[in-house]
């Protein structure tokens, strides 16, 4: 199918092609589903330090995996956004769209990103389809996020010197529908890992190990 427009900024004249190798067949050789497993929550709640340890546990199984950190992709591929609500929702907006790529492939994508607003959040589950998403809310209070903030981003939003700050001078919309929510700042991360791991197995996304 071609998508024409003749809209400054967007695509036009552009056709999808398929590959000549299915998503199931690329899933059939990894032995595991694709999805993406989305972590939301306050800056210092845990959703990176999370989302790496459940990588490192479906490494060691043999699945395929990949980590999209927010910090990360703004060195790159959102280098050009700032923290403005529009910036936010395009930082997202991009993010989805490889996750997406990252899934056809036949990886467990783990994304690890505040992305406030519940609509963006939605917007991404739509693109993975019934089945594909997994939305972990870290839901740790935002003083004990405070207490394990090294950078001081919060001493710095609270003075000023940051602005639009998730929690402190922007907002944010928690899940309502989200598959898990863990209390990061209480629960353990040996724990909020098991919980994890067991909701993706549960799901059928990736064989529990024998043995």
């Amino acid at each position: 199918m071609t998508a024409k427009s003749n809209s400054p900024g967007v695509s036009g004249n552009i056709v999808w092609h398929r590959s000549g190798v299915t998503r199931e067949q690329r899933e059939a050789a990894n032995a595991h589903r694709g999805a993406i497993i989305w972590f939301t929550g306050f800056s210092g709640a845990g959703k990176s330090t999370l989302a790496h340890a459940v990588e490192s546990v479906l490494h060691s199984y043999g699945c395929k995996t990949y980590v999209l950190d927010g910090d990360n992709v703004r060195h790159g591929l959102c280098g050009d956004l700032g923290f403005t609500e529009k910036d936010r929702q395009e930082n997202i907006r991009r993010v989805g769209e490889v996750a997406k790529l990252f899934m056809d492939a036949g990886l467990i994508v783990l994304a690890a990103f505040i992305s406030p607003y519940r609509a963006d959040r939605d917007r991404v589950r739509a693109m993975a389809g019934p089945g594909g998403f997994i939305e972990v809310y870290c839901e740790a209070a935002i003083e004990v996020c405070e207490a394990r903030d090294v950078k001081a981003l919060y001493k710095k939003a609270r003075a000023g010197e940051i602005s639009e700050f998730t929690g402190i001078s922007s907002p944010y919309e928690a899940p309502e529908t989200a598959e898990l929510v863990l209390n990061t700042g209480v629960i353990s991360l040996d724990s909020c890992v098991q919980q994890v791991i067991e909701e993706i197995m549960n799901r059928g996304i990736c064989p529990k190990p024998v043995g």
